[in-house]
């Protein structure tokens, strides 16, 4: 956006930052508030204080004060910006995902040389998991965490220098996913109403899958074909013993399968296809099928009480 839009639109981004800076009990914070605000929007390759205060036209070391050391709590104004999207958009599901932000150096609290999706590669950059409220046409983040890689963990130094609080180590994407999602349910934004829609960086976890189904969440999650599991119908049974040694006591399921060979079994007439939108060159599609399965991890807690694996759905 350049400045003759920006300007065009400033008391309705005043209106807007009143609104979710109300918890801020600083005047001259929400005031740097709206100029970080507008400093995010307006045209310019390099988002970073400096740059952005140049741009605007304003004091380098307020806008960077409100930014990194004013003691506001982004809590409150989360949880509004949260409810206002609810209100204006309608979401009809929840995006899990994580974004990279390529750095330069080695000071940016969390950054190491790791997968960075903006640039396609790995790299030296920072990841943020978010997760993004939706509906057909739109979609906004609402809540996100920073990924901090497990070599921050015993790094003092940088730990000192960047204000990385104690109590913020390394945990994984899918969990900060899980932690982002708990925290719009106590904001009381309607999560259980929205299914989670996430690619392979999660749903191939299947801790996160039944850390949703634990919360009562519905999902649709991508995995790799080669993944393994259990037919619907798999129930542990003994082994035959061997002519010589003990014979097997413990009943066990049967060999997983992998999801490929599981979907090939499926009759053609279990197969639907789904429009997911219009595009240039006509509708784009696929083709799914619904197939019921227990997961093969061996790590999955059972029912206390029969012993059994979850049963999970795998949407094709």
């Amino acid at each position: 956006m350049d400045a003759k839009h920006l300007s065009k639109v400033r008391r309705r981004l005043e209106r807007f930052a009143g609104e979710v800076l109300e918890p801020v009990a600083r005047r001259d914070s929400r005031a740097w508030g709206v100029e970080y605000l507008r400093g995010v929007m307006l045209d310019g390759r390099r988002k970073s204080i400096q740059p952005m205060a140049e741009r605007l036209g304003v004091d380098h070391q307020g806008l960077s004060q409100f930014v990194s050391q004013s003691t506001w709590s982004y809590y409150e104004v989360r949880a509004l910006l949260a409810h206002r999207v609810v209100a204006g958009l309608g979401p009809d599901v929840m995006i899990v995902d994580d974004s990279g932000f390529p750095k330069q150096g080695r000071m940016s609290p969390g950054v190491t040389h790791q997968c960075c999706g903006a640039l396609g590669k790995q790299a030296n950059c920072q990841v943020g998991v978010s997760v993004t409220l939706a509906n057909e046409k739109l979609g906004c983040p609402v809540n996100w965490r920073l990924f901090m890689p497990e070599s921050w963990n015993d790094d003092d130094d940088r730990r000192a220098k960047c204000h990385v609080p104690e109590d913020v180590t390394h945990r994984p994407k899918w969990q900060l996913a899980l932690d982002a999602i708990d925290e719009l349910t106590e904001w009381g934004v309607p999560t259980g109403k929205l299914p989670v829609l996430g690619d392979a960086g999660y749903g191939e976890i299947t801790a996160f899958r039944l850390g949703l189904e634990d919360r009562g969440l519905s999902y649709i999650v991508e995995v790799k074909s080669s993944t393994s599991a259990h037919r619907a119908g798999a129930v542990p049974a003994l082994a035959p013993g061997g002519k010589r040694g003990p014979k097997p006591t413990t009943p066990k399921y049967p060999p997983a399968v992998s999801l490929q060979a599981l979907a090939a079994e499926l009759p053609d007439a279990a197969w639907q296809h789904v429009v997911w939108r219009d595009g240039s060159k006509g509708q784009l599609g696929s083709r799914f099928a619904s197939i019921p399965v227990r997961p093969a991890n061996k790590d999955i807690p059972r029912d206390p009480d029969t012993g059994e694996l979850p049963l999970q759905l795998l949407v094709l």
